[in-house]
């Protein structure tokens, strides 16, 4: 009888520190996954974007396109 009990012992020490049952920290767990994952893709983002700045790129352009247009 004393192994059956302590046995529940356990099985509810268990229960109250498992992720999977113990609702309160677990949400807590995935609230700041969520916050920090979403700071990196972020921070990613932003660095990506300064990184990758577009530059000014010379194109041949007909004279005859120009804003004042240069004819033969």
């Amino acid at each position: 009888m004393n192994l059956e009990q302590e046995y529940q012992q356990e099985l509810a020490k268990s229960e109250r520190s498992d992720f999977t049952n113990n609702w309160v920290s677990s949400s807590g767990f995935l609230f700041y996954l969520h916050v920090g994952c979403l700071v990196a893709f972020l921070f990613g983002a932003v660095l990506m974007l300064t990184s990758k700045r577009y530059e000014k790129i010379n194109v041949p352009v007909q004279e005859s396109s120009l804003y004042t247009p240069q004819y033969k």
